[in-house]
């Protein structure tokens, strides 16, 4: 939960043309920040985002002329974070998602993520949306633009990304448990520590 929070902190302070890396960290969690702090980090290239303008709504004979306003177009609307097909390693099925759009947000209009067809997270003007416990296998993202009616004003095209939540067995496998892990690693209880030898006296021989 510290790594969520603290991608989700650093997340939020991105600007938008701030650059992205990823890299799996000692517990084989992939991680996302702005500054990479470790030699593996790769700098995640960010395609450009698709937009998918909604037809308008009907307008009634009687409704104001500035009841429509063809000014407010996004040129770019698409998910930073996670790339299409990307492969997310975590046990506890955990995920934040970084949207952004070009221009950015005009008021009174907000973000809603889109998990499988459904809504999740919460709907806002915040571009980050943490995810906790997604089921392992492929899933499909999209992000709209909603306005306070909560019509549709932009939407992106679903993109698929890959949720593996690793188990303690498989933990153990990459990284063996040893002696000082017991009770410290959660793939490592103290219920599983061998015990210890004990050394036995020499009995000397009369």
């Amino acid at each position: 939960m510290r790594t969520l929070l603290l991608c989700c902190l650093l997340l939020l302070g991105l600007p938008v043309a701030a650059q992205v890396y990823t890299y799996i960290d000692a517990e084989g969690n992939r991680v996302f920040t702005d500054k990479p702090k470790s030699g593996d980090a790769q700098r995640i290239e960010l395609n450009p985002g698709n937009s998918m303008p909604a037809l308008a709504p009907p307008v009634a004979p009687d409704a104001p002329a500035s009841a429509t306003q063809p000014s407010q177009r996004y040129q770019v609307l698409r998910i930073l974070v996670p790339q299409p097909d990307a492969t997310v390693r975590d046990n506890a099925g955990n995920l934040i998602v970084s949207v952004n759009s070009e221009p950015a947000l005009f008021p009174g209009h907000s973000y809603r993520l889109l998990l499988d067809g459904s809504e999740v997270g919460q709907t806002g003007r915040s571009p980050v949306f943490p995810l906790e416990n997604i089921d392992r296998g492929t899933h499909q993202l999209a992000v709209e633009i909603i306005d306070q009616q909560g019509r549709i004003i932009e939407r992106t095209p679903s993109q698929p990304f890959h949720m593996l939540r690793i188990s303690l067995a498989q933990k153990r496998m990459v990284n063996p448990c040893k002696k000082d892990d017991y009770g410290v690693r959660p793939e490592c209880p103290l219920k599983d520590k061998p015990p210890e030898k004990k050394d036995i006296p020499l009995i000397p021989f009369i």
